[in-house]
Order: C-alpha cells, then sequence, then structure tokens
C-alpha cells in the first residue's frame, strides 16, 4: 500500500462502567467484567429500535487509551509468553485500538441506551457500532 487512507469514525455512544481504570479491567469480559451502558448519542437513538432484553449483540469500541505504537506484546501481559505481534492477540494496544466485546443486552431503555453483560471496556470508552449476533441458520 503506497497510499494510505484515512477516515473519519463518529463514537454513537460511550461505555458508562464501574471500571475506571485499564490495568484493574479483566483482560476479557467473561473474567467477571461487570454490567455497564451503552448510553447512546441522541441523534442515533433512533437505530436502537428492535432491540430487547437477552439479545445477543457485538459491540465495537475504541480503545481510547491504548498505545498505537505497539506492534508485539506478551500475551496477557504474561512475560513468560514469547512476543508476539498485536495481529495474533486481543491486546488493546494495536495500531487501530478497536475493541470488540460479545455481549448480552439485559435492558434497552430509550433514552439512556443498553445495559449490558459482561463488559470490560472502561468508563468512558467510545463506542463505535453495535451488531446483532448471527445464530448459525442465519449464517
Amino acid at each position: 500500500m503506497s497510499e494510505q487512507a484515512t477516515f473519519t469514525v463518529r463514537p454513537v455512544g460511550v461505555v458508562r462502567s464501574i471500571l475506571t481504570d485499564r490495568t484493574e479491567a479483566p483482560r476479557q469480559g467473561r473474567e467477571g467484567a461487570p454490567d455497564a451502558w451503552l448510553e447512546i448519542e441522541t441523534a442515533v437513538a433512533e437505530a436502537l429500535d428492535g432491540m430487547t432484553a437477552g439479545d445477543e449483540v457485538l459491540v465495537l469500541t475504541w480503545f481510547h487509551e491504548a498505545d498505537r505504537e505497539t506492534l508485539r506484546v506478551h500475551p496477557r501481559g504474561e512475560m513468560s509468553n514469547p512476543l508476539t505481534g498485536v495481529f495474533a492477540t486481543r491486546s488493546p494496544d494495536r495500531p487501530n485500538p478497536i475493541g470488540l466485546h460479545r455481549v448480552t443486552v439485559l435492558e434497552a431503555d430509550p433514552v439512556r441506551g443498553l445495559r449490558v453483560h459482561p463488559i470490560e471496556a472502561i468508563d468512558g470508552t467510545p463506542v463505535l457500532d453495535i451488531k446483532p449476533v448471527l445464530d448459525a441458520v442465519e449464517r
């Protein structure tokens, strides 16, 4: 690629969580992450139409505290693990720090947004998009 394209992405919301420090957040949601609210911007709130408690969704976030210069890490922060390229890991530190979270909707509120579980993103993390999980029949 000789010419690099740039993109403008506008967050559709923000994570509101009791997690405030990335060093204290679980590495994955299933490792003890709490419930959190995805507060959705008023301008796009209509996009939540049809979402209900029990839905499984994929939440894409922007890890705003990530180190975008990091290209290799010791997986899971374990120094005994060999250095590995970030594209082969789930490290939040990467050139484009996009988070991917599979969560269950606990509550859909047309004013506030979605309460979901589990999500390891810290408070203030921008939400880029929300997509339904497709079951095997839909794939």
